[in-house]
């Protein structure tokens, strides 16, 4: 799979790693880059191609897909964090971030899957899939069943070669991550792993050293793994 002359589509791209990834795209060589969003016009990364894609509304998603038949690389990139816990939060929040990050995820690759055949799909995911964190409960099961998502779709697509790919990542300094003070990871330096592993045809990616312990502690009893955890987050 390579960037240089793909044509690829993005979801969430006005901002964030959306819009690093059709920056990061464009400096590769990508033939095409349909920078989508709820609000195109917000796309402001000159040669892009600006597109109406809201993951929420699944006739958004059908007009995407019929306006950008070319497409060979999806990257679902597109996300939201409302703070909302599991037990006692707002349900409807709870429902928006599942709507978002699964049946979004999914109508996405159900609508392209079909013109993805030696295709790629890149899901942005991140280290809260495995790892449960007090005021982002909705959040944390959202991308749980993303990441479950991933795995089972990279399985069904594995006849027609669409390489599936996850990406996981701790707090990249975008302004959806603006309120944490712990280190956080550059966009560009998160893309350009995405991007590479993507080249490298590889199924999971950790972008960087909290992706990777978090996956390290998966392996523990989870009363080690989250009392470890909580040690790290103390001092973060």
């Amino acid at each position: 799979m390579q960037i240089n002359g793909a044509h690829v589509l993005v979801t969430g791209a006005n901002r964030g790693l959306g819009r690093q990834f059709v920056l990061s795209l464009l400096e590769r060589g990508a033939g095409k880059v349909y920078a989508t969003a709820r609000r195109p016009e917000l796309i402001d990364v000159p040669g892009a191609v600006p597109l109406r894609l809201d993951v929420t509304d699944p006739d958004s998603i059908a007009e995407a897909a019929a306006a950008a038949p070319d497409v060979k690389i999806v990257i679902n990139n597109a996300g939201i964090s409302t703070g909302a816990n599991l037990v006692d939060g707002d349900l409807d929040l709870v429902r928006r971030e599942m709507d978002t990050h699964f049946y979004g995820t999914l109508n996405v690759i159900r609508a392209f899957a079909p013109q993805l055949a030696d295709g790629a799909i890149l899901n942005v995911l991140s280290a809260v899939s495995w790892l449960a964190v007090d005021g982002a409960g909705a959040y944390h099961a959202a991308k749980a069943a993303e990441w479950a998502l991933t795995n089972n779709a990279r399985l069904e697509l594995a006849g027609r070669r669409t390489l599936v790919t996850a990406l996981h990542l701790g707090a990249a300094d975008t302004d959806m991550m603006a309120w944490y003070t712990g280190d956080k990871t550059a966009p560009e330096v998160i893309v350009k792993a995405a991007l590479d592993g993507v080249e490298e045809h590889r199924t999971e990616i950790l972008a960087d050293d909290w992706s990777r312990q978090v996956k390290a502690w998966l392996a523990e009893d989870s009363d080690v793994m989250y009392s470890k955890a909580a040690a790290a987050l103390s001092t973060a």
